[in-house]
């Protein structure tokens, strides 16, 4: 049977090009993508459509919720069986985890990427993207959540990061590893998400701060972010989910004045929980309300916790969804 795939490009590195005299990468005038097909296969019909053309830094969550939007519509609208998406690796894996909550339709979603622009030497843009379309149109991949492809490894959104500042090989699952890999025949997978994690939002406006802990921090920057009154922070605690005891004021601070406050580890492997019993440690910290989260990292807990907000501020509520 014929698959249809929609392709959809937002820029990054897999469209920028090298410039030959200052070794700068920038965008060009026109997505190399874009103006040269790189798929031709009997099997598939492929629409190409470029939503945006921007270096990943520049994403935001407006344009991540339009992204979301644009994909629940035309899959529905005009019947496509899977979806790949171009983006700039820097903040992949948060779109990718963006549209993991928030788009809901079930059929195949593969972000990719390229460490290397388009006219350097060993470039991995087209062959990723081969490999996205690959998965994209796999029935195996019905269901399985957003997926990212890179480097012939399938992850899932929820647990892929990018580990290193250029290797190709930077994608990485910390502790879970791939769920799948490509190879010439198509997407083989080995393993499958347990549950899903849906919500149904229209904006994006709630401001979300995240903070990394370290030896010697203090109140200080929790007491401004109460004057600025966000609406959540983030917290990248120490091991098993701590902080110095000179942050507990702060922190209460934060939790008296109804803000919620996310506690993730710094670490790349485990989940933060309330062990510890000592001044500052996960138990005290539990007793004042801050939400413990079971294995996101920082990045992905702060777009959880603005998409949660955009329907509930129940703390016993807010905690649930990061038990999930």
């Amino acid at each position: 049977m014929k698959k249809k795939i929609l392709l959809i490009h937002t820029g990054g590195t897999i469209s920028m090009s090298e410039d030959e005299q200052t070794g700068a990468v920038t965008p060009g005038a026109k997505n190399p993508l874009v103006t040269s097909p790189l798929i031709v296969d009997p099997n598939l019909t492929i629409d190409s459509h470029e939503l945006f053309n921007l270096p990943s830094p520049h994403i935001t969550p407006k344009h991540m919720l339009k992204l979301a939007s644009f994909i629940d519509e035309v899959v529905s609208e005009k019947n496509y069986d899977g979806v790949v998406i171009t983006h700039g690796t820097d903040t992949l894996e948060e779109t990718a985890f963006f549209l993991d909550l928030t788009v809901q339709t079930n059929v195949p979603i593969v972000l990719t990427g390229a460490m290397r622009s388009s006219n350097e030497i060993g470039s991995d843009g087209p062959y990723n993207l081969l490999s996205s379309i690959k998965v994209a149109a796999s029935d195996e991949a019905i269901n399985k959540g957003v997926l990212v492809v890179l480097n012939d490894e399938i992850h899932t959104a929820k647990n892929v990061t990018k580990t290193h500042t250029s290797n190709i090989a930077t994608f990485q699952s910390p502790q879970y590893g791939p769920i799948g890999i490509v190879t010439k025949r198509g997407a083989s997978f080995h393993h499958s998400p347990v549950s899903e994690d849906k919500y149904r939002i229209h904006s994006v406006s709630k401001n979300v701060m995240l903070l990394k802990a370290f030896a010697g921090m203090d109140s200080t920057v929790f007491q401004l972010l109460k004057q600025m009154k966000v609406d959540g922070v983030i917290v990248e605690a120490l091991g098993q989910g701590n902080l110095p005891p000179s942050t507990i004021e702060g922190v209460k601070a934060l939790t008296d004045a109804k803000v919620p406050v996310v506690l993730v580890s710094r670490c790349f492997n485990g989940i933060a929980q309330d062990v510890y019993g000592y001044d500052g440690g996960g138990r005290q910290l539990k007793q004042l309300g801050v939400i413990f989260s079971n294995g996101l990292n920082g990045q992905k807990a702060r777009i959880k916790l603005m998409v949660a907000l955009e329907s509930t501020h129940d703390s016993q509520q807010l905690q649930s969804l990061f038990f999930k």
